[in-house]
Parts: C-alpha cells; structure tokens; sequence
C-alpha cells in the first residue's frame, strides 16, 4: 500500500509539473519566453517579499521578523511574514541568486502544485483501495484545476490551501479511525500557518467530507474539533499577529457580492475560458466524467452515490449564495477574485470521481448518464460569453478521449488498461497544459504587470546600494517605481509598502503630507520631496536615471519642544510645515511661485500632465479613492510670471501650488541636526538614541507610530503620526521596542497547546502500556538425563 502511495504521488506530481511548464512554455511566458508572469500581486507583492525573505536568510536585511525598516518608514514585519511567507516552500528562495527570486518563485509555484497532487493522490488511496495510477491522474487533475492553473498560479500563497485541503481531509481520516493523535494536529497547524485564508477553507471543506464519510457518534465529532483547535492553537504565535495586523490596517476596498450568470458558472468549467468575477470550475475531462458518471454508476451503494452527488452540488449552489459565499471567505466579500474557495469544490469533484473508480470502473449506462450531464453543462456554456470554440473544441476532445480511455480499461487486458491510463493522462495534461497557456496570454491584456529582474532592476540595486548609508540616513529608491514594494526588492528604505497590513496610521500620516497611493490606499507610494526627505532622513533617492543625495539631512531621531498631538489641516504643505517646524513654503494665489523656488504641484484626484511654463510635462495618476496622485515636483521658477498649466481631468483643490524655499528649508533642517540625537543605533526590533546633554522636549523617531511601539518602557507617544517620546530630566538616551501586537497572546496559547498536545500523547502512551499484554520472560526447561 504504501509503494503504491510514493508511485502514485511521484507520477501525480510529475503530470502537473509537465502540463504547467508545458502550458508556460506554449505561451513563452517567464522563465520559457519573454513575456511576464508578473501580473497583479505576484510582481507588486510576491516577489519582493520573497527577496525580502532571502535578504532575512542571508543577514542582509535591515530588520528581522518583527519589524521591517525597509518599507514605509518602518513597519511591522510578523503578520507579513505569516501572510505571504510562512509556507515551508518559501524557504527554498534561499538556495536561488537573489537575482533570480522570480525564478525561485515559479519553482516554488511548480512545487506547490506538484505537492498539492500527490498529496491528493494520498488521500484517495487513503480512503478507499483502487488503481494506484488512477489516483495518480486524479491528483494531478485537481492540482491542474482552473482555479489552480489560472488564479492561483500568481497568488502563490493560495497554493498551500490547495495542499492543505487533502491533507486535512487525510486528518480527518485519522480522527474517524482514532489514528494519529498527535500527527493531526500538527498537519493542522503546518495548514494555518503557511496560509490561514485558504486554510480555513481547506478545513471547511475536510469538515464536510469528514461528515460524507458517514461519521457517527459524538466522541468522533469531539476529537475532530480538539484536532482542529489544538492545530489552530499551536499557529496561534503566528496568526494572533496576523489578525490583529488586519485590524489596525488601512480599510482598501469594499465589494458588495453579486453571484456570476450561470452561463459564465457551466462556461468556467471548459477549458482555455478566462474570467476574473467568475469561478475557475476546469477539471481534467476524465475527472467530470468521473465524477459525472457517479450518480449512475449502480456499483457504487446507493447511500454513497447520492451522498457525494449531492454534496457537490450543494457546494455548487453555496459559491453563488450570498450567506455561504461570506462563510467560506471568513465572513468578507473578498476585493478581487472572489471565488476563492473554489479549490475546495474541485477536491470534491475528484473525491467524487474516486468514488467511481474505487467500486468498479463506471460502465456504458453509467458513461452515457455522465456524458450527458456534461453536455448540459456545455451547452449552458452557450449562454454566456466566456467560452471560445478553442474551449469546446478541447473539451469534445477530452471527453472523446475520456469516454475511449474508460471503454479500453473495461476489456481489462494489460495493454488496453496501459493505453486506457496514457489516454486518460494525456488528455488531462494537453487540457491544462492549453488553460495554463491561454491564462497566460489573457492576464497581461487585462491586469497590470512588472518585468522580470533585469537591467534596470540591478542598475538601480546597484546605485541604491552604493549610495546606502543606514542608519545614518535612509536611502529611496525613488520614482518611477518598478514595483509597490521596491524598498524590498531593490534595496533601500523608503515610503513605499503594499501590503495587506499596510497600516492605517501610515496611509493616513503619508496621506496628509502629500503622498500618493494606489489599490485604495493599501499601496503607497514613494513621496519625492525635499521636506518629507528631511523629515525621515532620507539622504538619497533614486529619481529617474541616478541617485541624487541630500547632504546633511537631520538623523533619524530629533528632539522638537514639548507640546501636545499635532493636528493636520487640509493642506499638505501646511502639514508638512507643522511637522518641520517652519515655514518653508508659500502658497501664491495666482499659481505664480517666486524666482529660484522650487515648484510642486498637490492634485491628488487629477489624471493627465502638469508642466511649469514651457518646461516637460510630468505625469499625475489620481482619481481618488481607488488611486491617489502624490505631491509632485515640477522644476524650479526661473521665467518671473511663469505658472502652472494642466491637461487632463479630475479635480484640483485651492492652495495645489506650493513654491519651496530651499534657504529657510536649509536653516530649519540645521535646526533639527543641531538638536537631534548625536548617534542612532537601530535593532531589528528597535532603536537606541543618545542625545545632547541637557536635551528637554519631545523625541521624534522619523517612523510611523503604528500599535506595537514602547519607548521606556510604556507606550510610545504620537506626534504627528510619528513615534515619540518625552524628554524630561536631562535624560541623554532613548530606547524605543518594536513587539507586534499578539505576539505575546500567541506566543502564550501556543505554548498551552504545545503543552496540551504533549500531555495528549503522554496519556495515549499510558494507555496503550496499560492495554498491551504483559511480556513474559522466555524459561528454558532442565535438561533430562538421557535414560
């Protein structure tokens, strides 16, 4: 049994690895061709994080698990961490060249698939007997799934709930034998923890086929929520951080549900159909048919044939009801893609199909009942607009080849069984390998996308990095950016930061000083400004071709007079003057900025160009609230008279332009160095200042006061939005810590578990010493004397 569990896991994982590379190659897409699988998250978010993760593995990092000061001025790392890095496959970007952390990544997305198949296949072996090679092309076809190969490929942490969803539902296995108490827990938490979004899913849909499966009793019921609860328990360190991460970000957007055209749902399931609102339903041809074929395949008990019938169809009906859509995405209409539980609905396509195959291998009947259930759905498909002829074409084929491929392995002869399983696995790889390819052709036409590293990725690198002077002074790596995490990819400490944790006090802080943002808020932009870079010591940027330095910006820690919270105003300019301390700017009614400043133009919901006079003009992307245009530079006034002019839509609010004097800006940041702390030291959880003797007032730490922050002991003060801290009694040092909160929380209920799971298995020893049969020491009899 356990030889056919490897073979049909190798060959499983194997099958996917091929029809994904094979689709990827088809399409000449990274790392098989030029074009980008970089699109959306997985090049704004996914690779950089994960090159922030090799910069961890290797020491290179500024920052460690807790806090990360590379992005947003300084922000919490741990529910980061656990959102997007916490999968076991993420460590493997550390045996890549950093350069190439967009290959580790696709390697790890291969990976995750490959495993997600075997680790089907296992399961299904796992609960019922049959053909080790039928498991194994059913692995691999809910592994090849639509949501698989056409969603989750580039939201790679999704995968690991594709992985959990078998691995749970094999827990749930050990629960209903009273095996393994100690193992299922643990798979529990290994599922939480690598990705609590899709596991939580994962362990909906084990839930339903643990009840499939005909559990009895309430002791089983009992067992199976301690597993799940000591499993959760036990990420508790990780996902306590997580969630409260989540409560303190920026809000980003909200969507109201509305349920697809049941002509788009039977679309969805052929292959090659795109469609970012809709459910990804492809499975492999031979899988539907499978599956299709249960209801009429009279070798299976009654009992079971309609169980698992109708449990998929009842899973069908719960991804278009309101109610049971906000169950399965915990209880919020997710922003995009908001079918995402729809891996859980393919798992239980092919146990179903399993189900088939396990009691016999579905006869004419069976196959007629199934294909014609299957050419319903096609034909619904016609209603809607998502499916193109290459979809039916393709889908004919592989229920031609399925149909072939279930009549050879009836006649039971060796070499039409072989040539039944070739057909049955060909046709599902050609079928994935074509969705794979087609998605791949589909996403840069319609979703943003960033390059893989190269030139220009490892120019910038390479000046950032020259130019790197932290924590004497942070350095940006500026505008254009390449993508919204380049302080993680490229190097640097900057504004920049899209994450799901983006905190709100951030966004807020950035907002009032005239920064930008996209994806409602969640995605910040790096702000090119003069008075924001001294006021979080950025003493070189990256803008537009070189890095540019700021000499002699104020240190990280400054001391400003005592007083209570700073209250921002409308404008921009203003805030950043109440933050500075000075008056820096003017505010000319006429738009007309004096000889010799330096112009800068605020129009946060403008869209189109702005040019000083007959200068170039520069591109502004507002439309608030979805994208926020940041306050932008125009050059310095040299024509008397010269004003601003602007082409495009959108508003522009009173007081947009502000003329920057840069002597008074140059006399208040001399203001701030000769009061600021004479040496910073800065931890990965922390930062320690020494002061001018004699030192009263307020110190600032340039970083935002997001919660986690205590500087002496108690929690830190605000001031402006940043972290600060009193100064009384001629104190001449500051000690600021970092914890994220929860973790002390988590950290605490998983050690309880760990506790609870070691007593569990402490006692399950004892009973099985006490109910195992005495062992009695062998005897050997006298000898007798021979007569």
């Amino acid at each position: 049994m356990q030889r056919n569990v490897l073979r049909a896991g190798a060959v499983a994982g194997l099958l996917t690895a091929l029809a994904v590379c094979a689709g990827d190659a088809a399409a000449r897409t990274f790392p098989f061709g030029p074009r980008t699988r970089s699109v959306n998250d997985l090049g704004n978010q996914f690779v950089p994080f994960h090159a922030h993760l090799w910069d961890l593995l290797h020491g290179r990092a500024d920052g460690g698990l807790l806090l990360n000061w590379s992005s947003g001025w300084g922000t919490s790392f741990l529910p980061d961490l656990g959102t997007y890095l916490t999968s076991p496959f993420a460590l493997l970007v550390g045996l890549f060249p950093r350069e190439d952390t967009d290959l580790a990544v696709y390697v790890i997305t291969v990976l995750k698939m490959a495993a997600a198949a075997a680790a089907m296949s296992g399961l299904l072996l796992g609960q019922r007997p049959g053909p080790w090679w039928g498991a194994a092309v059913l692995g691999a076809s809910y592994a090849l799934c639509g949501w698989a190969v056409v969603e989750a490929s580039y939201n790679p942490m999704w995968l690991d709930g594709l992985i959990a969803f078998p691995l749970l539902c094999l827990a749930g296995e050990w629960v209903r034998t009273g095996r393994h108490p100690v193992l299922g827990p643990v798979v529990v938490a290994v599922a939480w923890t690598a990705n609590f979004y899709t596991a939580w899913m994962a362990t909906l849909g084990a839930a339903l086929v643990l009840l499939a499966r005909g559990v009895r009793g309430r002791r089983v019921l009992l067992r199976a929520g301690w597993t799940v609860l000591l499993g959760i328990g036990l990420a508790a360190p990780v996902l306590v951080p997580v969630f409260l991460g989540s409560r303190h970000a920026y809000p980003g957007w909200t969507r109201e549900f509305a349920p697809a055209g049941w002509g788009e749902l039977a679309a969805r399931v052929l292959p090659a159909t795109y469609g970012f609102f809709t459910p990804a339903l492809f499975l492999g041809t031979g899988a539907l048919l499978l599956a299709a074929a249960l209801p009429f395949h009279r070798g299976v008990p009654a009992r079971e044939r309609w169980t698992w019938t109708g449990l998929v169809a009842a899973v069908v009906l719960s991804v278009q009801w309101e109610p049971t859509h906000l169950v399965w995405h915990v209880f919020a209409t997710p922003n995009g893609s908001p079918y995402r539980q729809t891996f859980v609905l393919a798992g239980l396509a092919v146990l179903a199909a399993w189900t088939a195959v396990a009691h016999g291998w579905p006869g004419w009947r069976a196959l007629t009942g199934g294909s014609l259930v299957l050419g319903t759905i096609a034909a619904g498909a016609a209603s809607g607009d998502l499916a193109t002829p290459w979809s039916y074409g393709l889908f004919g084929a592989g229920l031609a080849a399925a149909v072939g491929a279930l009549a050879l392995l009836r006649l039971r002869a060796r070499r039409y069984g072989l040539a039944g399983a070739v057909l049955l696995a060909g046709a599902l790889v050609g079928q994935a390998a074509a969705t794979t390819a087609h998605a791949d052709r589909e996403r840069p036409a319609r979703l943003d996308d960033y390059p893989a590293w190269g030139a220009d990725h490892a120019a910038r690198a390479a000046a950032v990095a020259r130019a790197d002077g932290w924590p004497r002074h942070r350095t940006d790596p500026g505008r254009p950016q390449l993508t919204g995490n380049d302080p993680l990819l490229v190097g640097g400490q900057g504004a920049a930061y899209y994450s799901s944790h983006t905190p709100a006090v951030l966004t807020r802080t950035l907002a009032a000083l005239g920064g930008g943002w996209t994806s409602n808020g969640r995605n910040l932009q790096s702000l090119d400004n003069p008075v924001t870079d001294a006021l979080f010591a950025v003493g070189a940027r990256w803008r537009g071709t070189e890095v540019v330095r700021n000499a002699g910006v104020p240190p990280l820690v400054t001391v400003r007079p005592p007083g209570g919270e700073l209250r921002y105003g409308a404008s921009p300019f203003r805030n950043q003057e109440l933050l500075l301390g000075s008056r820096v700017y003017d505010l000319p009614a006429d738009g007309a900025c004096p000889v010799g400043s330096d112009v800068h133009l605020w129009a946060p919901d403008f869209t189109g160009t702005a040019r000083l006079g007959a200068g170039a003009p520069v591109e502004l992307r507002g439309g608030l609230p979805r994208r926020r245009a940041p306050m932008t530079p125009l050059g310095v006034q040299r024509v008397a008279g010269a004003t601003v002019t602007l082409d495009g839509e959108g508003s522009v609010p009173p007081g947009s332009v502000g003329c920057l004097d840069r002597a008074r800006l140059g006399a208040a940041v001399a203001r701030l160095r000769a009061t600021g702390a004479v040496a910073v030291h800065v931890t990965a959880d922390g930062v320690r200042a020494e002061l001018p003797p004699g030192t009263r007032g307020t110190a600032v730490l340039a970083a935002p006061r997001i919660a986690g922050w205590r500087c002496e002991g108690r929690p830190a003060g605000s001031y402006g939005g940043l972290v600060a801290v009193p100064v009384t009694g001629g104190r001449t040092t500051v000690s600021c810590v970092f914890r994220p909160p929860g973790l002390r929380g988590g950290v605490g209920v998983g050690v309880v578990a760990l506790l609870a799971l070691a007593a569990a298995g402490q006692v399950r020893r004892l009973r099985a010493t006490k109910t195992s049969p005495p062992h009695h020491r062998a005897v050997t009899p006298p000898a007798v004397p021979a007569a």
